[in-house]
């Protein structure tokens, strides 16, 4: 400290400030960055999470979806799960809503937009809202949940994106910095 004062003394003649003096860095620790790169992790993890579920209802890969059952071989994403597989509070809501073109539709929709900006790290607020959203409903489709009275991992999934929004988990490992560079995102900041 005391080699720091007498730089700026020294200087203080000819106006001017040292270097050291001029800027206040911020070092980074060890467990802050650590913490950076799990965010972005979890991130990535939950982007892949829905991209996966888009693909694998899109061209029926055979994981959960067959390939006869596939969106791009007429089938319906939406009908199957919500026609036979909803229950409890909401369960006559979402038969009425199963296989109709626009909830397969806004499904798909939701899956692919979430999943690639998570990915890809740019509009995670917009993600993290509408996967919150889409989470959630998929929560009440199944009510109350098979091993716990009203927590699953919907919920869980959806709090977590939240995190993810508020902490900024597109800036590491992802086009976060650069996408909030846009002219729009800077008009608009909550398409950050």
């Amino acid at each position: 400290m005391t080699a720091t004062i007498e730089r700026i003394t020294a200087n203080a003649n000819t106006n001017t400030i040292a270097p050291a003096a001029k800027t206040t860095r911020h070092a980074e620790t060890t467990a802050q960055k650590a913490t950076r790169y799990v965010y972005a992790g979890l991130r990535i993890a939950l982007g892949w999470t829905f991209l996966w579920a888009f693909l694998d209802k899109m061209f029926g890969l055979g994981h959960e979806t067959a390939a006869k059952a596939a969106w791009i071989n007429g089938g319906s994403p939406t009908k199957g799960f919500l026609a036979f597989g909803a229950a409890g509070p909401f369960k006559g809501f979402y038969n009425e809503i199963a296989g109709a073109a626009w909830a397969d539709w806004l499904f798909m929709l939701g899956l692919l937009g979430i999943g690639v900006a998570l990915m890809l790290g740019i509009g995670t607020r917009i993600a993290a809202v509408a996967g919150g959203l889409l989470l959630v409903m998929m929560w009440t489709a199944v009510l109350p949940p098979e091993n716990n009275p009203f927590m699953d991992d919907h919920l869980i999934y959806a709090g977590v994106l939240a995190v993810l929004a508020l902490v900024g988990a597109g800036n590491t490992l992802g086009l976060g910095k650069v996408w909030a560079k846009l002219p729009i995102v800077q008009r608009l900041p909550w398409l950050k």
